[in-house]
Order: C-alpha cells, then structure tokens, then sequence
C-alpha cells in the first residue's frame, strides 16, 4: 500500500539519504592507508591500460571510473565481469592493471575469471566492502570501501557503498592526473568538442569568415554600395580597404545610424567620409576565447582579421562566437 508522505518527510529522507553518502566517503576518506598509495604505484608503473571490471551497480560504477581515468590522463576501458569469461578477456594483455570492484568480494563472475586473468600476470587491484573477502585476497592490491549502513532505507540497494566507491575512483583518478602531470591543454585535447577544448583549441582562424564571405569595399565608392555589401554578406559591418588589401577602416550598423541622424545622402557619401577609422583587429592565430574578450572589452561586435601587414584576412562578429559554442548567450 503506498505510503502518503508530506513534503517535510520527503526532504527529510533526502537529506538523511545524502547526509549518510557524505559520511560514508568521509570514512572512507579517513581510512584510507598504504594501499591507497601502492594502488596509484602500481598503475602508474604499468605499461598498458588501466582495465575496470564490475557488474551490476558496482559495474555501472567501475564503468564511471574508467570513463574519468580516460579523461584525466589514464586510459583505461570497461569490462563487464559477466561479458568477460564469454571473449572479452581476449582484451585484457599481460602489460595492463586490472580494477576490480565488488562490495561484497564475493561477485562470482568475477571469481570465475580469477584464474584466467592470474595466468596472464596481470596485476589486480580490487576495491572492495571486506578486506577477508575472496577478491580482496586474490589481488596484488586491495583497497577497502566500508560503510556503516546503506542508504537505502531498508539498509538493502548499493547507495552509499557505491557513492564512496565512485568517490574513491575520483580520488585515483585525480592523483594518477596529478602525478603525470595533466595539464588542461591535456584535458582540451581530449574534449575537443567541450566548453574548455573550445576555450584552449578554437583558434579565430577556425570560425571567421575569409574570401567572398568578407563584406569589403574601397573608400571612394559611395556609402549605397557599402549598404548592399553589409546586407549580402550579412555580418552587420564592411571593411573599407585600399588597392594593396589593407584595412583602412570600418563601416558598422552603428556607423549607418549615425549617418542616417545626420540625413546623409547615401548615393552622394563615399564610403571615406563615413567610415570609421579606428578599428579592432585580431590575428587568425588568436584563440578564439581571447577574441571574444576583445569584444567584451572594447563593447564591439565585430572583428576584422588582419596579418602583420594590416591584409584583410577575415571576419568575425559575436554571432559567429555563439555558434562556435565560445559564448552562450549575447
């Protein structure tokens, strides 16, 4: 029969839920030892890959904590235990470290496949919930994950066992991360498609506008065709250049305003008159994230890309920066 709880029990039992994950990984944490240490030797003396293995809950786990090691600088790839004995430890080479995670120690499907893995050499580190358990004994390390109670009310689901074993892995792979010293250029490489690759890898070269995209015109043809330029080209703004290709100002939607105020004729203005000479340029090279501080500094929306020799190159505004996932919002 359901049981009807009012609002103050139901987050009084999320919070006891999440008040005993956080004091189990503090225990945790608090009784970490040597093994700990000799766990993150072990790998890092290693020459090939950092397997996981686990089934059920821990599997989903042991999945998560290879997922992270692989990120920060360890690769590593997920066995499910269950899979193992039926090819998948054809994957397995006698250069890589195995981690293991059963609460129990007593998995058997990771029992079973004991055997096979100890005649291929391989080192085992297991992360277990009894240091007297069968795979705590078999593995070369052992490191254990204790808790007091679940936080399943009925003391039964893997809840704060595997928040602490999550926990745990996290904590590997932060130290093995550290002691290889993964920078954040490591970490873009590797998330190329993520907020930080974009922010360390894009470079404008990458996301601006180049040849016949670039809205541009010489000084001395009348504002009109300037404004038949910026609505073909669509980037709000044209760069006003000489014979050589070099930028010697800027025509922008704020320039038109301007020019529309002062009730210019726009089939009588030459493009001189009302261009702007001081403009903002970047170099192809720039990382795009700095390019977008220039927009923010100097409260513009609009670059154009030169060389050394002031060569129009390109064109970028803040729109081109939003697609590129740089900003999120104008």
């Amino acid at each position: 029969m359901k049981n009807e709880m009012t609002s103050n029990e139901i987050l009084s039992l999320a919070r006891e839920v999440m008040y005993v994950e956080s004091d189990a990984i503090k225990n945790v944490a608090d009784t970490l030892n040597q093994s700990f240490s000799n766990a993150c030797k072990l790998i890092l003396e290693s020459e090939g890959k950092l397997i996981t293995i686990g089934i059920g809950k821990s599997g989903h786990i042991a999945r998560k904590i290879s997922a992270t090691l692989s990120s920060t600088g360890t690769s590593s790839f997920f066995i499910n235990a269950a899979d193992a004995s039926h090819g998948d430890l054809g994957m397995i080479s006698a250069s890589d470290t195995i981690l293991a995670l059963s609460h129990s120690g007593e998995t058997q499907e990771i029992l079973n496949i004991l055997p096979a893995i100890k005649k291929m050499h391989v080192n085992i580190i297991s992360i277990t919930g009894d240091c007297n358990s069968s795979l705590a004994k078999a593995s070369n390390v052992h490191i254990l994950v204790q808790v007091k109670k679940e936080a399943c009310p009925l003391n039964l689901a893997p809840t704060a066992s595997t928040t602490a074993s999550l926990a745990l892995g996290d904590a590997i792979a932060a130290t093995l991360s550290e002691s290889r010293n993964f920078s954040t250029e490591d970490f873009a490489k590797s998330h190329p498609n993520g907020s930080l690759g974009k922010r360390l890898l894009l470079k404008v070269s990458d996301i601006m506008h180049t040849g016949d995209q670039v809205p541009k015109i010489k000084p001395d043809q009348m504002l009109s065709e300037g404004l038949i330029e910026i609505s073909q080209k669509s980037l709000g703004m044209v760069a006003i250049i000489d014979d050589k290709n070099h930028v010697i100002g800027i025509f922008t939607d704020g320039d038109l305003r301007r020019s529309l105020d002062a009730k210019i004729d726009i089939h009588k203005t030459s493009m001189k008159e009302v261009m702007s000479p001081n403009f903002k340029c970047a170099s192809s090279e720039m990382l795009a994230m700095d390019s977008m501080k220039l927009l923010k500094e100097f409260k513009i929306t609009h670059l154009l890309i030169t060389n050394e020799s002031n060569n129009l190159l390109g064109a970028l505004n803040i729109h081109d920066l939003l697609q590129a996932g740089i900003v999120r919002s104008i």
